[in-house]
């Protein structure tokens, strides 16, 4: 996939994250509904396409630096010298000029990634690959079963995008004590990861400071997007695979899932999490006083 596929002159404006659509509703009404947009994202590197994505049209330039990031074409941000989205009748280009020596590495690599928003294991040219170990994640953060509540809750009431639609993915960058939370929104949830990594890039945040809240379950390269990253706490909502699990336990990150509040499952390094003695004798942490 070399090359790039538009010209100055086929540049449109970037169409909107989500767009009215006319329905018939069950009454046999004729109405619209607010629906998520999703288009074709070709990320092209000096001039050569490496991947395509299906992703929502929003915060592209975190995008574009995310996956440059979690798929390890880069090391840090800084290598990238310039990010230029173009749009087209057929899609979008995510056009970054890399430095010098990320440029050569890149080109050693030889990759042809492709990454469908139902799929995820951009980058993978072995088997090997797919269920590859990251580098051990240091966790810097505890949390309590209170700030996960918080965590889960203030992720829901920011997804901006998902309260018009019902159609979209978040992650969250949950910091203890902070009254704020970086979020991203996609219809690919790894997607929204990449771009919850990107905006982290560009504002200068270490991942090991918080913990990463996804809406989604935890397949095996959200734990190793994460572990790019660098946080060594995920919070999802919904339950991870066994896979995910032996990953972040290689790792050295909590994965905590099916977070409904104060209720949630941990499956690997519970001391990421902190409970109270009650919580603890109640959970079987700590066996009764005889």
């Amino acid at each position: 996939m070399d090359g790039s596929s538009l010209d100055v002159q086929d540049r449109l404006p970037v169409p909107p994250p989500s767009i009215r659509m006319p329905r018939l509703t069950a009454g046999q009404s004729h109405d619209e509904r607010v629906v998520a947009e999703e288009c074709p994202v070709a990320l092209v590197y000096d001039a050569t396409t490496v991947a395509v994505l299906m992703a929502s049209p929003a915060d592209l330039a975190d995008l574009a630096a995310g996956f440059s990031l979690t798929e390890g074409i880069i090391a840090d941000i800084g290598e990238i010298d310039e990010i230029d989205p173009v749009a087209a009748s057929d899609g979008i280009e995510l056009r970054m000029w890399l430095r010098p020596q990320a440029g050569r590495l890149l080109k050693e690599r030889q990759r042809r990634l492709v990454g469908p928003s139902g799929c995820g294991l951009c980058g993978i040219d072995s088997l090997r690959e797919a269920s590859r170990v990251m580098r051990p994640v240091e966790r810097q953060i505890t949390l309590t079963p209170e700030q996960i509540g918080v965590a889960v809750e203030t992720l829901a009431s920011a997804q901006i995008l998902n309260h018009t639609t019902r159609a979209t993915h978040a992650a969250g960058f949950f910091v203890p004590g902070s009254q704020e939370m970086i979020v991203r929104e996609d219809v690919g949830r790894h997607n929204a990861l990449d771009k919850l990594a990107g905006a982290l890039a560009a504002a200068h945040i270490s991942g090991g400071t918080g913990a990463v809240v996804l809406t989604s379950r935890v397949s095996v390269e959200m734990v190793q997007k994460a572990a790019m990253i660098g946080t060594g706490l995920i919070i999802a909502i919904s339950a991870p695979t066994a896979l995910a699990i032996r990953t972040a336990r290689a790792c050295g990150i909590t994965l905590v899932g099916i977070a409904r509040g104060r209720d949630f499952e941990i499956f690997s390094h519970s001391a990421g999490i902190v409970f109270d003695d009650a919580l603890r004798h109640a959970s079987g942490e700590i066996p009764p006083a005889s």
